[in-house]
């Protein structure tokens, strides 16, 4: 049996660092993982996707629309994106309080997503929705951290305990870099708030 994490937002935020992590922190707990990144435009602004599937059989890494177990937004539009496409009845959509504009919405080309749109679409396909923010994080660049960590805190990739996520983090970071992401990584595991359908804070300098 397959279990599918789904993760997206937008260039800068570190999706590929949480991507690998959880690829790493799988392969730790000795399952079988296949994974994939796709970019739109990889540099601030641009969306950025992976796809992580887990399970002896899965044999290709991209996951069929509408059947992902988890799915993992760092910010609110490409959350939405995510929940409306990719989510399966049931499942768990975790974002970060924030807003980054993708390149779309900022030209135009697409709506801008107010905490109302994904409440509608939570109740219409029964997807759990958990918001996490930490007010104490001073670089948004960690922002994955603070995901990380109640990843493991909620125990929402099933079969991967602790020590394999710090495994995973010790495989891709050193020195002061490790010490700053585990620190948040630890801080969100253990005491990290998770709210549900509260507001979106929008950070000017995000979108910078």
């Amino acid at each position: 049996m397959g279990y599918n994490v789904y993760m997206c937002g937008v260039g800068g935020q570190g999706i590929g660092m949480l991507s690998e992590v959880l690829l790493r922190a799988a392969d730790h707990a000795g399952f079988r993982v296949k994974a994939v990144d796709t970019h739109g435009l990889a540099q601030r602004g641009g969306v950025v996707v992976s796809h992580l599937r887990i399970g002896d059989d899965v044999f290709s890494p991209l996951i069929p629309e509408g059947q992902a177990d988890l799915v993992v937004g760092l910010e609110i539009h490409e959350a939405f994106r995510a929940l409306q496409h990719m989510s399966k009845p049931g499942s768990t959509l975790m974002f970060y309080q924030a807003c980054w504009q993708p390149l779309s919405v900022r030209l135009g080309q697409d709506p801008s997503v107010g905490v109302e749109s994904i409440e509608d679409t939570e109740r219409e396909k029964r997807v759990r929705v958990l918001v996490v923010r930490d007010p104490k994080l001073t670089d948004s660049r960690m922002q994955n951290m603070v995901i990380l960590g109640r990843i493991d805190g909620l125990g929402l990739l099933p079969g991967v305990a602790t020590k394999d996520y710090l495994a995973a983090m010790e495989d891709l970071m050193e020195g002061r870099m490790l010490e700053e992401n585990r620190k948040v990584f630890e801080r969100s595991r253990k005491n990290g708030p998770v709210g549900q359908n509260i507001g979106v804070e929008s950070s000017e300098t995000m979108n910078r």
